[in-house]
C-alpha cells in the first residue's frame, strides 16, 4: 500500500501546479497536465500551491475535467468568508440572470412597499422572468441610478475576516445582464449574501426556483441558488452559470459554477453543471463550511 503521507510530503517539496490560460471559445482550451487550483486567501487572489490527497475533491475534479467536453469553472468558499478555492479553466464572463439576485435586493431595499416590487422580485428570481427584472431595474431610477444601487449591494460583500472592500464588479447600466462577473467575485458575493442586511426575502426566493431550472446546484437538497445563461453574440455558444449557498454539516458553503460545452448548446452546458454538482455532492462532508458572524 502506498504511504500517502510520505508521498504528499515529497510532493509538497517538488510539485508545481501551473495555471493554464483561459480561452473564451470551447474547443480551444488546453487540458492541463496537472491540476489547476488557484487559491484566494482573504483580501487577495493569487495563484497558490495545493497538494491534494487521493479521493479528495481536487483529485476527483482533476480526473473528471479532461472528460467533460467543455470549459468549466467551480469556486468554493465558506459562508461568512475564508479561504477560496477555484477549479477549472473558466474564470470570467457575462453574469446573465445571476445578476438578478443583487438587483432584487436593491429594489426591495429601495421600495419595500412599492406596488408590484415584491411580485416582480418573485418572478425575477424563481422563474428568471426578464420583464420582471426590467421592472425592478426601472424602479431604481434611470440607468446610472439603478446601476449604482445594484453596485452598492455587490460591493457590500467584502471579506468579513479582513474588512477589505467588496468586489469591484462594474455594473453595465445600459444592459444589467451584460455585466461581467468573475467566478471569484461571484463566490465572494455568495459567501457574504446570507450575512448582508435585508436579504432574507431574496434568499427565500432562491429556495423556490422553478423545477425547470433546478439543474446543477438545484439538484442538491436545501441549496439557495440562482442560475443564468445566454449565447455569445458572435458564436452562439451558450454560457450557463449558477451561484448559491450549499448546506453542510460544518456550515454553509458558497459555490459558483460556470460551463461552456464544446457543442455550444444550452442543454450540454447544463449537463456539465449537473456533473459538477454530483461531484460536489460526494464531497460535502469534506468541505469547510461557515456561518455569518452576526445574524442578518
Amino acid at each position: 500500500m502506498v504511504n500517502y503521507r510520505v508521498v504528499l510530503r515529497c510532493a509538497a517539496l517538488t510539485a508545481l501546479l501551473t495555471l493554464t490560460s483561459c480561452s473564451i471559445l470551447p474547443g480551444t482550451h488546453n487540458t492541463p497536465e496537472e491540476p489547476t487550483l488557484p487559491v484566494e486567501r482573504p483580501g487577495s487572489w493569487h495563484p497558490g500551491w495545493s497538494i491534494s490527497r487521493p479521493d479528495s475533491l481536487a483529485a476527483d475534479f482533476t480526473q473528471l475535467q479532461p472528460n467533460l467536453g467543455g470549459q468549466v469553472g467551480m469556486a468554493i468558499m465558506p459562508v461568512g468568508g475564508g479561504r477560496m478555492t477555484i477549479f477549472g479553466d473558466w474564470t470570467t464572463g457575462i453574469a446573465w440572470s445571476t445578476i438578478k439576485v443583487p438587483l432584487a435586493i436593491a429594489a426591495l431595499r429601495h421600495d419595500p412597499d412599492g406596488v408590484g416590487v415584491a411580485d416582480y422580485a418573485h418572478e425575477a428570481i424563481t422563474v428568471s422572468d426578464n420583464d420582471a427584472a426590467e421592472a425592478l431595474w426601472l424602479s431604481l431610477g434611470d440607468g446610472e441610478e439603478a446601476a449604482q444601487a445594484v453596485q452598492e449591494v455587490i460591493d457590500e460583500a467584502g471579506d468579513a475576516l479582513t474588512n477589505v472592500a467588496g468586489p469591484k464588479t462594474s455594473m453595465d447600466y445600459l444592459a444589467f445582464g451584460a455585466t461581467e462577473w468573475t467566478l471569484a467575485n461571484q463566490v465572494r458575493f455568495a459567501s457574504q449574501l446570507p450575512c448582508l442586511p435585508e436579504t432574507a426575502a431574496v434568499l427565500s426566493l432562491m429556495e423556490q426556483i422553478t423545477p425547470e431550472q433546478r439543474w446543477g446546484l438545484g439538484t442538491i437538497e436545501g441549496t439557495e441558488f440562482k442560475g443564468g445563461w445566454g449565447p455569445d453574440d458572435e458564436t452562439g455558444v451558450y454560457t450557463v452559470r449558477q451561484f448559491g449557498m450549499v448546506p453542510t454539516r460544518s456550515g454553509g458553503v458558497a459555490v459558483a459554477l460556470a460551463a461552456q460545452a464544446d457543442s455550444g448548446t444550452f442543454e450540454d452546458a447544463t449537463a456539465l453543471l449537473d456533473r459538477l454538482a454530483r461531484l460536489l455532492s460526494r464531497h460535502l462532508d469534506d468541505l469547510n463550511g461557515g456561518k455569518c458572524p452576526t445574524l442578518r
